[in-house]
């Protein structure tokens, strides 16, 4: 009996994946089909290479670096993690490693500290720097471009802050009533006309004139206001920065 033990225990021993030894993670680490595997994220990853890690359904999808560590391990592969990493961020795509994409690596990006809803307005409290492999191009490099805006879509606690997830914030929504002003060399004359589209601070929508139905252009200032003439076509051509919602 003794021996059929050691017999069990030496084969179950043997049959457990041995460590290949250290691996390192790539410096652009990307898939090409969808399905992110061991292979797409590690150099060296041999026989390993075909175990699935997640399934991307987006242009890019955040990996938890522990748990990458964790399923790397158990598929007899050693990566320990030398930067600390807490986040992988992983793109769509073929990988093509060079000068410029190895300095995205390991950096420190935005990424959310809570999950949001579509409409949500962003805070300061909402976002914080994590260090990760990698970033998607569009990840904003300060917090105050990305605070007062609005989640277009619903998003995950963890994920990379994207300029994409996000929309500045409408301050006019179509059927509205909105106060429209005309100034002009110290002439001003305002009306209350009816909003045909939404908009955001800084930017153009369409109003009309609820007596005579003359549709108009304006370019909302704050909920409720917008401006028009010569004004309006000021601050089209100045940006909107003046007027960002905070």
């Amino acid at each position: 009996m003794r021996r059929a033990l050691l017999t069990a225990l030496c084969a179950a021993l043997m049959a457990s994946p041995a460590l290949a030894g250290s691996v390192s993670l790539k410096a652009d680490v990307a898939d090409s089909d969808g399905r992110v595997t061991l292979g797409d994220l590690f150099d060296g990853a041999g026989g390993a290479s075909a175990v699935l890690v997640a399934t991307r359904t987006g242009p890019s999808i955040v990996l938890d670096a522990a748990a990458v560590q964790g399923l790397a391990r158990r598929s007899g592969l050693d990566w320990n993690n030398p930067q600390g990493l807490r986040r992988i961020v992983v793109r769509g795509g073929a990988a093509a490693p060079t000068a410029a994409t190895a300095q995205r690596g390991n950096v420190e990006v935005l990424t959310w500290t809570r999950s949001l809803n579509a409409g949500d307005v962003i805070q300061p409290q909402d976002m914080t720097w994590t260090k990760v492999a990698g970033s998607p191009p569009d990840a904003p490099r300060d917090a105050d471009t990305v605070i007062g805006m609005t989640a277009k879509r619903p998003l995950r606690e963890g994920a990379v802050v994207s300029q994409r997830d996000v929309v500045a914030q409408q301050v006019i929504k179509a059927g509205d009533m909105v106060q429209v002003t005309w100034s002009d060399n110290g002439i001003s004359l305002t009306l209350q006309a009816k909003a045909l589209g939404a908009a955001a601070v800084g930017q153009s929508f369409s109003v009309q004139n609820p007596v005579s139905k003359k549709v108009i252009e304006a370019v909302a200032t704050a909920p409720g206001t917008a401006v028009t003439g010569p004004e309006a076509q000021r601050l089209k051509a100045a940006g909107s920065s003046q007027y960002a919602v905070r």
